[in-house]
């Protein structure tokens, strides 16, 4: 975290129900995003903790939500005026949103890549290659989560202009990013499931670079596939039933800072409280050059309210774990489960 910043709920091992809500209390009930939302004509809801969130969940969906239900390079952007503009951008930084920063530890039990738009996949894998070249050492795996959702026609120019070979899915495109910046050319295990339908269907590659830990590339399953794709959270459950984690592991989290708050919160739902390990999330640094030769996304005000939204919904299904099986020191009564906040509460927000 650095000066200024809003810190995130503690991932350390063994942290307490109590911790990681007094975490998402700090965050939610920050001054910064307080101040947003009266921007946007909300009234700070009363209530615990629990009916803030849904409240805010509510409002968010009413004044936040741009994707209403489709991919992200579908959402559409407002407009907005300056003043705005720059208000949601200071907001997003207070949040942690926008400045990258460094892991914080020198050993990792294991790293793990998060998947998403093509280009943010070459980046992230390209930044893992980088942070192992730096000196940060694994232990375990380094994991590259993904899932067979197609990728759209921009991504697909957006590679063609980095120089990447043609792919058809995001776990192809981090497959890509895998082999060239680890230098490998093929697997020595490769296995799955085509199920015939991309939401049921997983694989698992397992690359083995020279002088470094194995690299598993890892498509997930739905856990809902009647209504959506694999998520976030599906790749991260999907993949610790794949690697022995222990109590205590450190994991590094690798994804872009907009959405290190709602990821880092998905992790430890899904890894930190059934399994007991620590959970550290970090960005992407844009300015190392080993990952500047490749395609950035503009970050836009309504990316980062749309994210913002994501971190609430995702502090959201975190909370509503606490009280149910939550273990920070090993499996307990949720694990291999799939927590969810419930239905939302039609709170208003005026």
């Amino acid at each position: 975290m650095r000066t200024g910043e809003v810190a995130l709920p503690s991932g350390a091992a063994g942290t307490s129900a109590e911790a990681i809500t007094a975490g998402v209390r700090a965050w939610v009930g920050s001054a910064p995003l307080r101040g947003l939302v009266g921007h946007f004509g909300g009234d700070w809801p009363d209530g615990d903790l629990a009916a803030v969130l849904a409240r805010l969940d509510d409002f968010s969906a009413r004044h936040w939500d741009f994707r209403g239900g489709r991919e992200r390079p579908d959402a559409r952007e407002p407009a907005f005026d300056p003043a705005t503009a720059r208000l949601v951008l200071a907001t997003a930084a207070a949040l942690g949103m926008v400045r990258p920063a460094v892991p914080a530890r020198p050993r990792y039990a294991h790293l793990v890549v998060l998947g998403g738009l093509a280009h943010a996949c070459q980046r992230r894998v390209a930044y893992a290659a980088h942070l192992l070249r730096a000196g940060t050492r694994v232990t375990g795996e380094v994991a590259v989560l993904g899932s067979f959702r197609p990728l759209s026609e921009v991504e697909c120019r957006a590679l063609d202009a980095a120089g990447v070979p043609p792919c058809d899915t995001e776990v192809a495109a981090l497959d890509a990013a895998v082999r060239r910046e680890f230098g490998v050319a093929a697997p020595t295990e490769d296995d799955g499931r085509d199920a015939g339908h991309p939401h049921h269907s997983w694989s698992s590659r397992t690359y083995r670079p020279v002088g470094g830990p194995p690299v598993r590339v890892l498509a997930a399953p739905s856990s809902d596939p009647a209504r959506r794709r694999a998520h976030t959270a599906d790749t991260q459950r999907f993949w610790a039933e794949h690697v022995r984690l222990r109590a205590g592991d450190p994991v590094l989290t690798v994804t872009a800072p907009i959405y290190v708050p709602f990821q880092h919160c998905d992790a430890l739902r899904t890894l930190a409280g059934p399994y007991g390990c620590a959970i550290e999330t970090v960005g992407v640094d844009p300015a190392l050059p080993d990952v500047a030769g490749l395609p950035e996304p503009a970050l836009t005000p309504g990316r980062y309210l749309q994210e913002i939204r994501s971190a609430i919904r995702s502090m959201r299904a975190l909370h509503a774990t606490l009280g149910d099986g939550w273990s920070a020191h090993g499996p307990g009564p949720a694990c291999g489960a799939a927590p969810h906040a419930g239905p939302v509460e039609r709170g208003q927000l005026t």
